[in-house]
């Protein structure tokens, strides 16, 4: 007699779909939107002439771009990172208020003498704004799946390269402004290709430090407990180097080479994990800033207008005296949106519009936002850490980190705790290329972001092994 037993149905459920957290995402954004406008409306009403139309349409043109981008995500990317893109919306909005507010100032200022008011920044930071969530749309259609990216990393590469050193072997008429050759003119539209070449740069990297990771982890010599590498594989970090400081000496752009540097820098860190390549990395870093200030003039004033900017008050060391008087009137809570004299400061709609919001807001608001930016490295990291392929890692770590680190140099230098770089705050400040480049990099962060988060068996499949999958092998000799 043989017992019956119950069978049980081993059938497979249905897989049940995370939630794409995109309702999460249109609150946020409508939370920023509502920031956004009401920051407007506290500038025109510390304002003589009142609340005037421009606040409608700057507000209306605001909500229709970045739902037009939320959308898009939707459609293209809805597993992404639901946080990263309302973040970027808010800071692209404060930068909007605070380039009004220095419009506003400008024209008071030509009234009060009775010159012609200028014609405003905010109009063509809008449509600066447009044509980069237009790249951002288009970066998140065809790139459907970033692996893709690296079987093209040694063009990246060589694109790259020659996007950063383009203006400095042009003319100093086409190509140099406020003494740095980063531009490129051409009739009345000016581009800066470094902005572009930090994404070409990236993806080169990634790609190439997934598939030579055995050399960089093989370990040479040990000295005071730490494994260095052989001398034969420091060549990428040496090239790099000697990358930045070429950088340096054709472009007088000390911004960018940190910048370079840095991302190389941690880039190989990620991959390899070994604290050895910091300390070397920053040796070369000390080894270089050195030889420079003792070769380069240019270097020479940005170093002496940081140790003591009052010492030339009216010369080299001026922009960042007033910077600093600006922040010391903010104090913590800030003179109010539109109440200060952030005008005070040169160039406080590019370079310093960190200080004119640390005036209005004061630290509270500065920190607030310097949270925000944190959010987003935060959120990238995350991204990077969570997303199944090496290359997709290193890309995200590196995007994420360059964004903190452009930040820093950034804040570091309106605060008089690094020299002047030259650097512009992502999404804050004026300016059209600055805006391109670090929408397509948010559109990478949000496209590996929807790889990491998006269920097993939804992302594109590979035809081929590419490039990020391919590793190099360490053999002996027998």
């Amino acid at each position: 007699m043989v017992a019956s037993v119950p069978i049980q149905d081993t059938g497979s459920q249905p897989a049940v779909s995370p939630p794409t957290k995109r309702g999460l995402e249109l609150i946020m954004l409508a939370f920023a939107a509502v920031v956004v406008t009401a920051a407007l409306v506290l500038v025109e009403l510390n304002q003589p002439q009142g609340l005037t139309r421009s606040v409608l349409y700057d507000g209306a043109a605001y909500l229709a771009l970045f739902s037009a981008a939320h959308i898009a995500v939707r459609w293209l990317a809805p597993y992404a990172d639901p946080l990263i893109l309302p973040c970027v919306a808010l800071l692209n909005g404060l930068g909007l208020v605070v380039i009004h507010r220095l419009d506003l100032a400008d024209a008071a200022s030509a009234t009060s003498i009775g010159a012609a008011v200028p014609a405003g920044n905010v109009p063509h930071q809008i449509a600066w704004t447009a044509l980069g969530l237009g790249f951002f749309v288009a970066v998140l259609a065809l790139v459907r799946d970033h692996r893709m990216l690296a079987r093209y990393g040694y063009t990246c590469g060589l694109a790259g390269l020659a996007a950063l050193a383009l203006p400095g072997l042009l003319p100093a008429a086409i190509s140099e402004v406020n003494g740095s050759k980063i531009w490129l003119r051409l009739g009345g539209f000016t581009i800066q290709p470094g902005e572009f070449a930090k994404i070409l740069l990236m993806i080169f990297f990634a790609a190439f430090l997934v598939t030579k990771r055995d050399l960089f982890t093989t370990a040479g010599r040990k000295v005071l407990g730490m494994e260095l590498p052989r001398g034969r594989d420091l060549a990428p970090l040496l090239v790099a180097w000697g990358l930045s400081l070429g950088v340096l000496v054709l472009e007088k752009d000390l911004g960018t080479s940190l910048l370079f540097f840095g991302i190389v820098l941690v880039l190989i860190y990620v991959a390899t994990e070994r604290v050895a390549w910091l300390v070397i990395g920053l040796i070369f870093f000390m080894g270089g800033a050195f030889v420079s200030d003792l070769l380069f003039a240019h270097v020479q004033r940005r170093v002496t207008a940081w140790i003591n900017p009052f010492s030339d008050y009216d010369g080299a060391g001026y922009q960042m005296a007033q910077s600093l008087f600006g922040l010391g009137t903010g104090g913590v809570f800030g003179t109010g949106l539109g109440a200060g004299r952030p005008d005070l400061v040169p160039e406080a709609h590019t370079d310093f519009i960190t200080a004119a919001i640390g005036e209005e807001l004061g630290f509270v608001g500065l920190a607030a936002v310097l949270f925000t930016y944190l959010l987003v490295v935060m959120r990238g990291m995350r991204a990077g850490l969570t997303v199944r392929d090496t290359f997709g890692k290193l890309l995200a770590a590196g995007l994420s980190f360059a964004i903190g680190l452009e930040v820093f140099i950034v804040v570091g230098g309106v605060t008089k705790l690094i020299p002047l770089t030259g650097l512009t705050a992502p999404f804050l400040a004026y300016g059209g290329s600055s805006l391109l480049a670090n929408y397509i990099l948010v559109a990478l962060l949000l496209r590996i972001s929807h790889a990491a988060r998006a269920p097993a068996g939804s992302a594109p499949r590979r035809p081929v092994t590419p490039l990020a999958e391919a590793h190099t092998e360490m053999v002996q000799r027998p």
